[in-house]
C-alpha cells in the first residue's frame, strides 16, 4: 500500500493541457464518501486536523499470518485509532494486510496460501468478524497485494464469508491495484464482476504509477492514466461502488552517478528537499502533481492538497463513491 518550504512562489510552467472535464454527477448522487488512511503511529492530532474532511478513517492494519491461515488481534495502537475516529463522528475500517516487515513489502506466499485454502479463508473471515464484532469497527477492507489470477476466486470468497459473518450494517470494502486493462486486473487476481457484487466499496489504488524502486521519474499517479483505469474497472464495477485513491506523498530518483537509491517521501520532506536545494517546484496541470530537479540530479514527484482537491473534483464528476488517501501524516494538510 502508499508523500515537500513554501510553494506559493513557485513557478508555474507551461505543461500538457489538462483532460478534459469530467462529465456531471448525476442527479440525485450521493455526498462524495472520503477515506483517510492512518497508521497505528498516526497521531490523534492528525486525525483531529483532518477530520473535517472524512466520513472514515482506514486503520492499518492487521497482519496475516505467515501460514495464511489467521490474523493477528488488532493492538492497542489500532483500537486507539478506533476511539480516535468514533470521537470524531468517523466510521472506522479494519485493513487486513499482507505486508511484511521481515521483506519490507507484501508477502505473495501468504497470500496464495490463504486464498488458495477455503478453509483458511473461512478461519480468517471468522477472526476478523470477531474483532468487528467485539471491538465495534465499522467494517473490513481486505488490503491484499502481491496476488496472482490462481488468487481470484478465493478472494471474492473472502469477501462473501466477511458479509456473512458480520452484521448488515457492517461494510466490506477491498483494496485494488489500479490498471488501465481488464486483462491486468484479472492477473492480478481481481475478478471484478464478481468482486464488485461481493463489496460495498472497491478502493480503486489509482497511485504508484511511477516509483523508485520500479520505474523512472514519473508521477505518482497522473490524472490521465486514473481516468484509464477507473474507465477499465467501470465496465464490471458500478463507479457508484468505487473510491479513487489518492497518493498524499511521493518519490525520490537519484542520478545514476550518485550511487543512491531513490526513496518515498512525505509532501513536507519533499518540500524541505526542494527549499535547501534551491531548486523551484513546478506544478504539473496534465498530471496535477508537483514536479522538482535538484542541483545534484535528484529527480522528484508528489501529490499534495492540491492534487487531492483534484481527485475529489474527478471522483465527483465521474459519479464515484468517493476518494480514499493514503495516508493522514503523510499527504499534509487536507483542503
Amino acid at each position: 500500500m502508499g508523500l515537500l518550504a513554501s510553494l506559493a512562489a513557485a513557478l508555474l510552467l507551461a505543461a500538457p493541457a489538462a483532460p478534459a472535464p469530467a462529465s456531471p454527477a448525476p442527479a440525485g448522487a450521493a455526498p462524495l464518501a472520503s477515506t483517510g488512511y492512518v497508521l497505528g503511529s498516526t497521531p490523534a492530532s492528525v486525525v483531529a486536523r483532518d477530520a473535517h474532511a472524512l466520513s472514515t478513517l482506514g486503520v492499518a492494519a492487521v497482519p496475516l499470518s505467515a501460514g495464511g491461515g489467521s490474523v493477528a488481534a488488532p493492538g492497542d495502537d489500532l483500537l486507539a485509532q478506533l476511539a480516535t475516529a468514533h470521537a470524531h463522528g468517523l466510521r472506522a475500517e479494519l485493513l487486513l494486510s499482507n505486508y511484511s516487515d521481515r521483506l519490507g513489502d507484501f508477502d505473495p506466499r501468504r497470500v496464495h496460501r490463504l486464498l488458495r485454502d477455503p478453509a483458511r479463508v473461512e478461519s480468517v473471515a471468522t477472526r476478523l468478524a470477531s474483532y468487528v464484532a467485539a471491538q465495534g469497527w465499522d467494517g473490513v477492507q481486505i488490503d491484499l497485494e502481491r496476488m496472482d489470477r490462481a488468487d481470484g476466486d478465493g478472494l471474492v470468497l473472502l469477501a462473501q464469508r466477511l458479509q456473512a459473518l458480520m452484521a448488515p450494517e457492517r461494510t466490506v470494502s477491498v483494496a485494488v491495484s489500479a490498471s488501465a486493462s481488464l486483462p491486468s486486473y484479472a492477473a492480478r487476481g481481481y475478478l471484478l464482476a464478481p468482486l464488485g457484487q461481493a463489496v460495498d466499496t472497491v478502493a480503486l489504488m489509482t497511485y504508484d504509477q511511477h516509483g523508485a524502486a520500479w520505474s523512472g521519474p514519473g508521477p505518482v499517479g497522473s490524472l490521465r492514466w486514473q481516468r484509464r483505469a477507473l474507465a477499465a474497472a467501470g465496465t464490471l464495477v458500478p463507479l457508484a461502488k468505487v473510491d479513487v485513491g489518492v497518493a498524499g506523498y511521493g518519490y525520490t530518483w537519484p542520478s545514476a552517478a550518485s550511487g543512491r537509491t531513490g526513496r518515498t517521501v512525505t509532501v513536507a520532506q519533499a518540500r524541505r528537499l526542494v527549499a535547501r536545494d534551491g531548486a523551484r517546484a513546478q506544478w504539473r496541470e496534465g498530471p496535477g502533481e508537483w514536479t522538482a530537479r535538484l542541483s545534484d540530479g535528484t529527480r522528484l514527484w508528489w501529490s499534495d492538497a492540491r492534487s487531492i482537491t483534484l481527485r475529489t473534483e474527478l471522483a465527483t464528476g465521474l459519479g464515484a463513491h468517493g476518494v480514499a488517501i493514503w495516508r493522514l501524516g503523510s499527504a499534509g494538510r487536507l483542503p
